[in-house]
């Protein structure tokens, strides 16, 4: 039985940082591609930050590239979101994702990933 669990989030001022933590279970942790999803109040649930657990190739969204950082653990098989320089707008529900590969698929197409995490909650105050 998949597993994804989420950890890390919490409340901080503009221009902090918090890592996120997904811990995965029931699986074999390089077969499977994962992302971090966010979705804010009355938003779409978007992605943005990708890796492929069996490459360690990365994506980001642009709105988030050269601030989060997508790493992983496999000897815990955890993947890592670094948030630095947040931002207000970086305020929402981030979720971890985990899929098989698709290939042709987007990174960011929500509607591929198989299994999701409960979430953790980030809010940046200005």
């Amino acid at each position: 039985q998949v597993q994804l669990v989420e950890s890390g989030g919490g409340s901080v001022q503009a221009g902090g940082s918090l890592r996120l933590s997904c811990a995965a279970s029931g699986y074999t942790f390089s077969s499977m591609r994962m992302a971090w999803f966010r979705q804010a109040p009355g938003k779409e649930r978007e992605g943005v930050a990708y890796i492929n657990t069996d490459s360690g190739n990365t994506y980001y969204a642009d709105s988030v590239k050269g601030r989060f950082t997508i790493s992983q653990d496999n000897a815990k098989n955890t993947v890592y979101l670094q948030m630095n320089s947040l931002k207000p707008e970086d305020t929402a529900m981030y979720y971890c994702a985990a899929r098989t590969s698709v290939p042709g698929a987007s990174v960011f197409d929500r509607r591929t990933y198989n299994y999701w995490g409960q979430g953790t909650q980030v809010t940046v105050s200005s």
